[in-house]
């Protein structure tokens, strides 16, 4: 079981690299907005019970895959380094597939605020990503969390055996994708 974590800010690209390394792979993609946009039907995942639907769907699906015959899991997330119940969660993942015998990757990607920008706007995005939408909201929330989150980490911050840090401002999907692989030799 392999369990793939491709993190990093909103409009990186970590749900369109998933797609690509789901196509090399036979790995299973489960991004982020797969649970915020089923539960935003009912909650904002803005309130307590949003956030506590969103995790519950998402604690199953890990408990679930990680005791499974697949082959395993790409998980996109948003990770905030300046909040230590962030690193508590992503701990907490790791360690499910990790007790079940699973091998975890860590896959941060990075890319300019202006080519961010670009990106959140993209057909394909909001194609797949209902709550993205409203672009006007969209911008604004992808502007301020810059300003209230630390959403890549710092040189040598993260001391995981399988990661890797990706810069992939000027690479498409595609290349992100087959560099993920050849790293770990999926």
């Amino acid at each position: 079981m392999k369990f793939v974590l491709i993190f990093g800010p909103q409009a990186v690209g970590k749900m369109t690299v998933g797609q690509e390394l789901e196509k090399l792979t036979s790995l299973k993609l489960f991004h982020n907005h797969m649970t915020i946009d089923l539960v935003s039907h009912f909650f904002s995942y803005s309130t307590k019970e949003g956030k506590r639907l969103v995790n519950l769907f998402r604690e199953e699906i890990f408990n679930e895959v990680a005791k499974s015959d697949l082959e395993g899991l790409i998980f996109t997330f948003v990770w905030a380094f300046n909040l230590e119940s962030d690193k508590e969660y992503v701990d907490r993942i790791a360690k499910k597939f990790e007790d079940n015998g699973g091998e975890v990757f860590y896959v941060e990607l990075e890319a300019n605020l202006e080519e961010r920008l670009v990106r959140n706007k993209t057909p394909h995005r909001l194609a797949h990503k209902p709550s993205k939408r409203n672009l006007e909201w969209s911008e604004n929330d992808l502007k301020s969390s810059v300003e209230k989150y630390r959403l890549n980490s710092l040189p040598g911050e993260i001391q995981k055996k399988n990661y890797v840090k990706i810069d992939n401002t000027n690479l498409s999907p595609a290349e992100v994708a087959i560099m993920i692989k050849d790293t770990f030799k999926m």
